[in-house]
Parts: C-alpha cells; structure tokens; sequence
C-alpha cells in the first residue's frame, strides 16, 4: 500500500488505514520453516490445535483486539471496512462475511478463495484447527458466501496471468458461490496482471474510492 501511494488518497478520502500483520511476532512465537505456515501466514484463524493455539488467534485481533485499540486512542466514527491481498484477501472476506453488522464493504485482490479445497488452506487449516472439516468451512469464503444471509458490499480483483490463480486463488468459486446466495460481488479480472505489487498499485484507488462511497453513506 505505502508503495502503490495510498496516503495521499486516503487523506483525500478521509480514511484511516489500519494495516495488521499476518501473524503474531517475536521468539517466542512458534514458527515452521515453510513460508504457508507459522509467521509467514496466520490464515486470520483462530488456532485450536497445539503448538498453534497459544499465539496464533489472529481471527480475535482483527474483529476484536484491534478495533479496541483504535477507538480507544484514536478519533474515529463506528463505521469501518476491510480489504487484503491473497491470504490477506480471503482473511477480509471471511471476516466481513462473519460479521455483517461490522463492515459497511470488503474488498480483496487475488484471494485465496475456497482454502479447504486447495493445498495452501488443506495445510494451514489442518496444522491450525486439525481434521474438523466443519471448522475449516468456517473460514472458508466459498462456503460462507454460498449460504449468506446478510450481505456486505463486496469488491475483488484478479490477475488473468496469476500463476497461483487455477490451484490455489479458485477466483472462479467466488463468482459461482456469489451466484448461489446472490451476494453483491463485484469480480473484476485483468489481463497480464500476475499475484505481485502491480495489480494493488494499478487498483488501489478504485478499492478506497469503492470503500469511501459505503463508509459515507
């Protein structure tokens, strides 16, 4: 974000960006040597297996924790939205559909769409929340979306050329799960554009602007 700009804007908008990292940090923080798990990626769960559950509650920081924080030291109405990129992505999608009441709109670029049917959720969930696949559903957008009864305004955008995008994105489930429950998605798809900076940088704007028009109204 800080590459592609977003300062400028946001302050054009009147938006506050908060910016959460992906896991928990530090020494003592268990980790795997592997960049999908641990410090690397979080998966925004909240961790019910051993080692994982003693630190890695991101899903409670970002909806819980974190808010708190802000409202408390910071000058800021009630409204807020919530976007990311790839796990990020599905992170911001989950968690808006987990609470509708929360979030005027959700956006994402390149998510990881349905985590339980791809080898970067299979290993993320079963290390995070076992063999439960009842839990796993429970963070997975695909299944959220597809029986949502409550609706927040929601926006994605995906590269054409993204390596990850048939084995692990699934961008195609989205727009067939939005179909089901008839979900407000908005599924914009570029060519050339791979998962790197260059697709956030290109679309950044629209995001916040898309973001700003729902947290004004």
């Amino acid at each position: 974000m800080q590459k592609a700009g977003v300062q400028r804007l946001a302050a054009e908008l009147g938006v506050a960006i908060v910016a959460p990292d992906t896991s928990p940090r530090g020494d003592d923080i268990v980790d795997d040597v592997e960049h999908g798990l641990g410090q690397g990626a979080g998966f925004y769960v909240n961790a019910t297996q051993a080692p994982w559950n003693r630190h890695y509650q991101m899903y409670d920081y970002v909806v819980d924790e974190l808010p708190e924080l802000i409202e408390t030291h910071f000058p800021i109405n009630e409204k807020s939205a919530i976007s990311g990129h790839s796990m990020g992505g599905h992170g911001a999608l989950v968690i808006a559909m987990r609470n509708p009441e929360r979030y005027q709109s959700v956006s994402a670029f390149s998510p990881i769409s349905n985590p339980m049917d791809v080898p970067w959720g299979q290993k993320a969930f079963t290390a995070y929340l076992g063999q439960d696949r009842e839990s796993w559903a429970s963070y997975d957008t695909c299944a959220l979306m597809r029986k949502a009864k409550h609706f927040v305004p929601a926006r994605v955008d995906q590269g054409e050329s993204d390596g990850f995008l048939d084995d692990q994105l699934t961008s195609k489930k989205l727009s067939d799960a939005a179909k089901v429950s008839g979900y407000p998605l908005e599924l914009n798809q570029h060519v050339d554009y791979d998962h790197s900076y260059y697709l956030i940088s290109s679309f950044i704007e629209q995001h916040l602007r898309f973001h700003a028009s729902h947290l004004k109204q």
